[in-house]
């Protein structure tokens, strides 16, 4: 990819995320060191090394665009998303991975979209590494749900899965064995700093978690009236 944009003398958008971070209590920002756990992290880690040894080259003109956690609508696919409103689709009892109580910041997929879409449009963003927008809240899964129940006018009951299930059910599960990697991360606060991209961009309307999971609901609910 790298190759390509240089010899077609174009810029280079990099989407990337935060799997190359450390997974403890700091607050994550553009200067947090990388310090990856499993093989996800260290591959994410050696893209993002390339990456900033080309803009320091000034051979090719780059950007990084850096996102936490998804969850959004559609056929978003995230831990959220899984754990949470699939599960709230389904009617079943939702499931929190280790923790209930640690501060999360999750990203709204159109909004990392669009963000994303404003700095490669945006000269002097390049050569430079930017956190992408998040509702500055940050709220534990256990909040998020209570405004998730707001939201649907239910009382969404939730379960905590502790590790030993997940290391359990990796046996068994794929899927469950890559995501073993990234759970020391749900046993800590989890926050991403976006302030660096709202200094830049003070217009950039970010959506709240209210917003988005009754976008959600709503989606949801229309998905449902058209099945039936």
């Amino acid at each position: 990819m790298i190759d390509a944009c240089k010899m077609n003398k174009t810029k280079l958008v990099f989407f990337d995320n935060t799997y190359m971070y450390p997974q403890d209590d700091r607050v994550l920002t553009e200067k947090t060191f990388f310090a990856p756990v499993g093989r996800k992290g260290r591959v994410r880690r050696e893209m993002a090394e390339m990456l900033l040894k080309e803009m320091e080259s000034s051979e090719l003109e780059v950007v990084i665009c850096r996102a936490p956690e998804f969850y959004g609508p559609g056929k978003t696919q995230s831990i959220t998303n899984t754990l949470i409103f699939n599960t709230i689709k389904e009617s079943k009892k939702l499931k929190v991975p280790l923790s209930a109580n640690k501060k999360r910041s999750l990203i709204w997929t159109p909004d990392a979209s669009r963000a994303t879409a404003l700095i490669g449009n945006t000269p002097d963003a390049f050569g430079q590494t930017w956190h992408l927008p998040v509702d500055k809240s940050h709220p534990t899964y256990k909040e998020f749900i209570r405004m998730a129940s707001e939201i649907y006018s239910r009382d969404l009951k939730y379960s905590v899965v502790p590790k030993f299930m997940f290391k359990i059910g990796s046996f068994f599960n794929k899927s469950v064995k890559e995501l073993l990697e990234l759970l020391p991360r749900y046993e800590h606060d989890n926050i991403f700093d976006d302030s660096k991209f709202r200094k830049k961009f003070p217009d950039f309307q970010v959506t709240s978690y209210k917003q988005g999971i009754t976008i959600i609901k709503d989606e949801q609910h229309l998905g449902n009236k058209i099945i039936k």
